[in-house]
């Protein structure tokens, strides 16, 4: 036997109410965070360390030393006044110089050739190793 079904009972379904409610956003708070590595094989060595404070400011360093004792060593900094790195290095190529908010700190041997020619001087390109640090600023509310 079939029986009829009154408005009151459909609206009364507590699935149907659920269509109804706003979704709640639920955001949590920035987490002061800590991670490193260090790879050593026969290639060299490279390292990474950083931690935050969970509010905009980190502090970090990575780097490496290949098999023939190039290394480069990068310190930084980020926080409301932006990215800041030291760089400490022996690459060669490489003088103290400090571009863009970078200190830049090389021991290369700079070797000046004089009146001597050197034909592959503009054509050699030697691949030391590398290491890339990215920065990505979020929106911050607070």
């Amino acid at each position: 036997m079939a029986r009829a079904t009154n408005q009151s009972e459909i609206n009364s379904d507590p699935f149907s109410k659920r269509a109804y409610l706003a979704p709640m956003n639920h955001y949590h708070h920035p987490q002061p965070y800590k991670f490193g590595y260090e790879i050593k094989d026969h290639h060299g060595s490279q390292h990474r360390h950083e931690h935050g404070d969970g509010h905009g400011h980190v502090q970090g360093s990575y780097g490496f030393t290949d098999h023939r004792g190039i290394h480069r060593e990068v310190h930084y900094v980020a926080d409301h006044h932006g990215f800041r790195a030291t760089v400490k290095t022996n690459e060669p190529g490489t003088a103290n110089q400090d571009p863009a908010h970078v200190k830049l700190h090389s021991d290369a041997h700079h070797h000046h050739h004089g009146h001597h020619h050197h034909e592959d001087h503009h054509h050699s390109h030697h691949h030391h190793g590398h290491a890339n640090v990215y920065h990505h600023q979020g929106h911050h509310h607070g």
